[in-house]
C-alpha cells in the first residue's frame, strides 16, 4: 500500500487529501479543506501546514511516497509553475512544487483540475480500462481532460481540453469570456446565468418559477437552486435544463466525431441531474453524431461521484510514481 499526499488549489477553497493506493483503487484517507487565504505565500504555506499536520495526527508511522497538485490552470506541469489563472488574482508565474517537494522531500507533480480530474477517472472510476477517455468538468466551469492512446495529453503548451472555449450559438450566456460558449451553457455560472435571465422575463409576465418568485431574488438563483426545482418539476426550471442537454449534446457530438473516443465520462452537475440530461444527451448525439463513432463511445457520469474533485490531485501524486 502506498500513502500519498494531495493539494487542492481553487479560487475560493483549498483542500489537502491523504489517500492510499490499494489493489481495487483509491482509499481517501482525510481531508482538510479551507478558505484560499489572499496570496500565493500564504496559500502555499497553509497546504504545507495543513500536510504536515495531517501526517502527524493520522500517519505519522506511515512514509509519504508523492504529493499531487491539482490547481486552475494555466499552468506549466513540466516546470510546476502556475500562469495566472483567472480565478487565482496574484498567482503570476508561482513556483508551487519547489517549495512543497524541499519540505517533504518527496516527488511533487501539477496538474489543472480537469487532467487531474481526468486521470483520478482512468485510474480508478468510469474510465478505468479504456484508452481514449474524455473527462469533462461540468462544474463551476467547463473543461476537459483528455486520455489519448493510454496516456494523459496536455497539447504543447498545457492548453489542451479547454473545450468551453468553443462556441456553440451566436449568443447565449458568457462563460469563458465568450456568450454562446459550450462553458456558457454547461457550466454551473452559465446555467445561473440563462436561468436569471429566463427568471428575469417570466417574472415580467406575472409567471415567476418557483426558484425565483421575485426579482429581487435574482441574485440567489444558481444551477443548484434551479436543478432542485426541475427535479421537482417547475417548468421553467425544466426548459432550462432540456436547453442544457441540447447544447451539452452538441458538444459532446463534436467531441465524438473529432477525438473517437470509447468513453465520455461527465462530472458534477451531470450526474445530480442525469434523469433529466441523460436522454437529451443520448437523442442529440444519436442525430449529430456519426453513427460508427457514436456506437463506439459511452457517456457515463463520473464513477467517483462527488468524490473525484477530491481524488483528484492523489491520482497526480500517483502519477509520479510511474
Amino acid at each position: 500500500m502506498t500513502l500519498l499526499g494531495g493539494m487542492d488549489i481553487g479560487g475560493t477553497k483549498c483542500a489537502v487529501t491523504l489517500g492510499r493506493v490499494k489493489e481495487q483503487g483509491m482509499e481517501l484517507l482525510v481531508r482538510q479543506s479551507f478558505p484560499t487565504p489572499p496570496t500565493p505565500e500564504e496559500t502555499l504555506a497553509a497546504l504545507m501546514d495543513t500536510m504536515e499536520r495531517l501526517l502527524a495526527e493520522k500517519h505519522s508511522e506511515e512514509p509519504l511516497q508523492a504529493i499531487g497538485i491539482s490547481c486552475g490552470g494555466p499552468l506549466n506541469s513540466r516546470s510546476g509553475i502556475v500562469l495566472s489563472p483567472p480565478n487565482l488574482p496574484g498567482w503570476d508565474r508561482i513556483d508551487c512544487v519547489t517549495p512543497v517537494r524541499e519540505r517533504f522531500g518527496v516527488p511533487v507533480g501539477l496538474q489543472n483540475d480537469a487532467n487531474a480530474c481526468a486521470l483520478a477517472e482512468w485510474k480508478w472510476g468510469a474510465g478505468k480500462g479504456c484508452s481514449n477517455m474524455v473527462f469533462l468538468t461540468f462544474g463551476t466551469g467547463m473543461g476537459a481532460g483528455l486520455i489519448l492512446n493510454g496516456q494523459l495529453y496536455a497539447g504543447t503548451n498545457d492548453m489542451a481540453g479547454e473545450v468551453g472555449h468553443i462556441r456553440l450559438a451566436d449568443d447565449g450566456p458568457l462563460g469563458y469570456g465568450k456568450a454562446g460558449s459550450f462553458e456558457g451553457f454547461c457550466s454551473g455560472g452559465g446555467i445561473a446565468l440563462l436561468a436569471k435571465d429566463r427568471a428575469k422575463a417570466a417574472i415580467e409576465e406575472g409567471n415567476p418559477p418557483s426558484f425565483c418568485a421575485a426579482a429581487s431574488e435574482l441574485d440567489d438563483v444558481t444551477a443548484q437552486t434551479v436543478g432542485e426545482a426541475a427535479q421537482h418539476g417547475d417548468p421553467l426550471a425544466l426548459e432550462i435544463y432540456r436547453e442544457v442537454g441540447r447544447r451539452l449534446g452538441q458538444g459532446l457530438a463534436i467531441l465524438v466525431d473529432l477525438l473517437n473516443p470509447e468513453r465520455i465520462v461527465i462530472g458534477s452537475i451531470y450526474g445530480r441531474q442525469l434523469s433529466i440530461l441523460e436522454p437529451i444527451v443520448k437523442d442529440y448525439l444519436e442525430r449529430e453524431a456519426l453513427s460508427i463513432n457514436r456506437k463506439a463511445c459511452q457517456v457515463v457520469p463520473a464513477g467517483l461521484g462527488e468524490i473525484v474533485g477530491d481524488v483528484a490531485s492523489l491520482s497526480v501524486a500517483a502519477a509520479m510514481l510511474g
